[in-house]
């Protein structure tokens, strides 16, 4: 496939008009430099440089030097034509040991970052925190300890102070899921815990945290205030009720137990019991679930997959990400895969969109994180031709204008990722980017699917 050959695919793509097309990025994943300008330690740098944590022991130490090449980076984001840009910022860059004294030069770079976008007329869309806890905090009791999401609402004064004169649009937390649950259940990230009672109580604090910073970001001014969760539709494998309880399991806790609280202030009840009954009771206090409800203004929305689950009648044997979930198993998607394993299910995005937004009706959504990952590589015609990244991209886009012909409310869409990058504890051998990334000489590509979402973007433009 020629890249002229994505824009007939592109022709039925009809958007509100003011409609918001960007791309995203972690810090930890591409900005490299972690030793330079005082930055301090991340629990990602822990847990990379551990034996055995990562694909061939991968880092993010230099990843795709974002810190030294951005104006590289945003020259590309202008040409393609983005719009917006949503980006996050290391908490250690800023406060080394993530409270306290504040590192000038870390706050000088997401100045020079954000007055460079601004430049480019790319509007810069900033997520507080993507997983990368500065390790002193960790070695405090990180997510576990309460007092981490004092510590964010610092955090949260200190950005907004040194750039909530240029930057509008703020979000808080990206996937809790991920930090609370693959982080303390499964182990499968930093910090590596494999503890439900962890899991639990990083749970709960990371919504407090989303709550404690947003009410620091209104009482600052902020005006465009949003939380970025990670959805995963479940559906059980039979009609069976042992089936059809392991499907509600994994959603309430994959799902309803981030949404929920944060538009209803409260948790689901089933979740509730499931976690208690395992031993994990969510630690509520107080107080803490009015907090943790502040008002938003969006939520994100990221999006790769759905599941299919049973229930096994005994442990798998294997570590899960859920708590008390130890007989259920995630099926094998059945259908092409992307090269993470994951199944290809647009429309069940549709529907996810639809849902959610019956569940927090007049919220608007955007779509913070969509992409998919496959074994790219320069043709020897110099360009990357990525077919199937292409057809995912339409295929979701479409997904998205259904939904918003549904009735959801839907304004914007960030393709998941700009660049390929450092994908964590799968290192650099899953490529997400729609600009390709040569790890060695750091040469930056764009991808038949960059291209064919400029087409996107342009014909938005012209109507």
């Amino acid at each position: 496939m020629t890249s002229t050959d994505t824009r007939p695919q592109t022709a039925d793509l009809v958007f509100p008009a003011d409609f918001v097309f960007g791309a995203a990025t972690a810090a930890y994943q591409i900005e490299g430099a972690v030793d330079v300008d005082g930055r301090g330690p991340s629990i990602w740098d822990t847990f990379s440089h551990t034996p055995g944590k990562t694909h061939l022991g991968h880092t993010g130490d230099v990843a795709v030097e974002h810190h030294a090449r951005y104006r590289e980076d945003v020259a590309l984001m202008a040409d393609l034509g983005l719009s917006a840009y949503r980006f996050s910022v290391s908490w250690s860059r800023v406060l080394p040991e993530g409270t306290g004294r504040v590192e000038q030069r870390g706050l000088d770079f997401y100045r020079r970052l954000v007055d460079e976008l601004l430049g480019a007329g790319v509007d810069p869309w900033l997520t507080m925190y993507h997983w990368d806890l500065p390790q002193a905090l960790q070695d405090r009791g990180g997510w576990t300890d309460r007092d981490t999401a004092h510590r964010f609402a610092e955090y949260a004064d200190v950005l907004h102070g040194a750039l909530g004169d240029r930057v509008t649009h703020w979000s808080t937390l990206n996937e809790p899921m991920c930090s609370a649950l693959l982080g303390h259940m499964s182990g499968q990230h930093a910090p590596g815990q494999q503890d439900a009672v962890a899991a639990s109580r990083a749970t709960h604090h990371l919504l407090l945290a989303h709550g404690l910073g947003t009410r620091v970001l209104r009482d600052r001014g902020a005006t465009s205030l949003g939380l970025t969760l990670n959805f995963t539709p479940m559906t059980p494998a039979t009609d069976s009720p042992a089936d059809v309880d392991a499907a509600r399991r994994c959603d309430g806790q994959q799902n309803r137990m981030f949404l929920l609280p944060a538009v209803t202030g409260a948790y689901p009840a089933d979740v509730v019991e499931d976690l208690a009954a395992a031993g994990a009771p969510l630690p509520v206090e107080d107080g803490d679930l009015e907090v943790i409800a502040a008002p938003l203004d969006w939520l994100g929305v990221n999006y790769y997959f759905s599941s299919v689950v049973r229930d096994t009648g005994a442990p798998t044997g294997k570590q899960s990400s859920f708590i008390g979930a130890e007989q259920v198993e995630d099926l094998e998607p059945v259908g092409p895969t992307t090269t993470m394993g994951w199944g290809i299910d647009a429309p069940a995005f549709t529907s996810l969109l639809t849902w959610i937004g019956s569940v927090a009706p007049g919220l608007p959504l955007v779509v913070t994180e969509n992409g998919s990952a496959w074994p790219d590589a320069v043709s020897p015609d110099g360009a990357v031709h990525d077919p199937e990244r292409v057809a995912y991209l339409h295929e979701h886009l479409t997904a998205v204008t259904d939904a918003v012909a549904l009735g959801a409310d839907v304004r914007g869409y960030f393709a998941w990722s700009l660049l390929d990058n450092y994908e964590w504890a799968r290192g650099y051998d899953q490529r997400f980017g729609i600009v390709h990334v040569d790890y060695e000489t750091q040469v930056r590509t764009p991808k038949d699917s960059a291209l064919a979402y400029a087409e996107v973007l342009r014909r938005h433009r012209e109507g």
